[in-house]
């Protein structure tokens, strides 16, 4: 699809005007529940569709959407923690949901494609033209949508959704790739993942835990949705054969089709839509958070009592991982009705967390002033 932003540039990078007196009280934000000492706001209200984030060095938010095709750029000028300034400095872009920040360019993840723009930081009102720094990858939507993030490496990790609810499509489907520095050269870094939409690297081991949406229509309490943990590259995680720490799928598993893949490392509840994971390297909340895995989950979309529209946390230290699995931030779902759904998380510098909202259209700051 077309990519506009270069001709009529002011006319396409639009202004949104959001007042700096912050929250307008639109967002039932007082039905949030949160650990003693914890406050949600809005930083930022009115932005449709909000998906996957990303900071530049210079504090500027990047939100990618799916369904709105739109990139914004959000900035807090006057540092009261609430965007001022929002910035649509993309439109007309075909699902892009994966947004990432280097050296001074946003890549921005397509269905089948990775565009660049350079210099984005000093052209938020006359964006520069993007520049195709991939363009290769599978045209098909059914989770097509990408979340992407460079590694320690210097790297860029792109998933490839399964083109299916269940099945067993060739590479690169249902994989995680990784892109060399230029974009020259791709890599399958990790197979067996039928829709990921959420990793992180641990800030000490340098492991990498992702998220992973477990197939439909096995009912209610199956599959479970998944947390893993890839200790090094070229590991099988079992879709579409097996699921969680011991499941077989029914359709496509076998005795012992699961002997050399990756067990979960953490089974979630099923259809809780686990998305976006961030590891937790601020300094502002209470150290038990100190390097916790939090997680936003989605929530379910077809299951007979809704669950998930939540963000929990595992502790990564844990030697129980499953059971230090915890709730840290619910209500946006209330009697079986969802006003918020969580998408993905980013760290401020001020250690406090952000969290984007696709259905309220919303990015909320999580922050702490209790006791240490």
């Amino acid at each position: 699809m077309p990519v506009f932003g270069w001709k009529g540039s002011l006319l396409l990078a639009i202004l949104l005007a959001t007042p700096g007196s912050g929250w307008s009280g639109s967002l039932p934000l007082n039905t949030i529940r949160l650990p003693p000492g914890f406050s949600i706001h809005a930083f930022a209200e009115g932005l449709e569709d909000a998906r996957s984030m990303t900071v530049s060095p210079q504090g500027t938010l990047y939100v990618g959407t799916r369904k709105a095709g739109k990139v914004y750029a959000l900035q807090d000028l006057d540092g009261d923690k609430r965007a001022e300034k929002v910035y649509v400095i993309a439109r007309g872009l075909e699902m892009p949901n994966g947004v990432a920040f280097r050296e001074g360019s946003l890549y921005v993840a397509e269905v089948s494609r990775v565009i660049r723009y350079d210099g984005i930081e000093s052209r938020l009102v006359d964006p520069p033209r993007p520049v195709i720094f991939r363009e290769d990858y599978p045209g098909d939507r059914h989770h097509g949508w990408k979340f992407v993030r460079f590694g320690p490496d210097g790297r860029l990790y792109v998933p490839v959704g399964a083109p299916c609810n269940v099945c067993a499509p060739a590479d690169p489907y249902a994989s995680l790739t990784r892109l060399s520095r230029d974009g020259v050269t791709r890599e399958v870094f990790a197979r067996g993942i039928r829709n990921t939409v959420g990793f992180d690297w641990h800030p000490g081991t340098r492991e990498l835990w992702f998220t992973d949406n477990g197939r439909d229509w096995l009912g209610d309490e199956l599959p479970p949705d998944e947390l893993n943990r890839a200790e090094r590259e070229g590991l099988d995680f079992g879709f579409p054969a097996c699921f969680g720490r011991s499941g077989v799928d029914p359709d496509y598993g076998h005795p012992g089709g699961c002997q050399g893949t990756v067990p979960a490392a953490v089974e979630l509840p099923a259809h809780v839509a686990p998305l976006g994971v961030r590891f937790y390297t601020g300094e502002r909340f209470p150290m038990a958070y100190h390097r916790q895995l939090f997680i936003a989950e989605h929530g379910s979309w077809n299951r007979s009592t809704p669950r998930g529209y939540r963000i929990t946390t595992v502790n990564p230290e844990a030697g129980d991982l499953q059971g230090s699995y915890r709730v840290f931030a619910e209500g946006w779902l209330s009697r079986g009705r969802a006003w918020g759904r969580p998408v993905d998380l980013e760290i401020l510098s001020d250690g406090s967390l952000l969290v984007s909202d696709d259905k309220a259209g919303a990015i909320y700051r999580i922050t702490y002033e209790g006791p240490p």
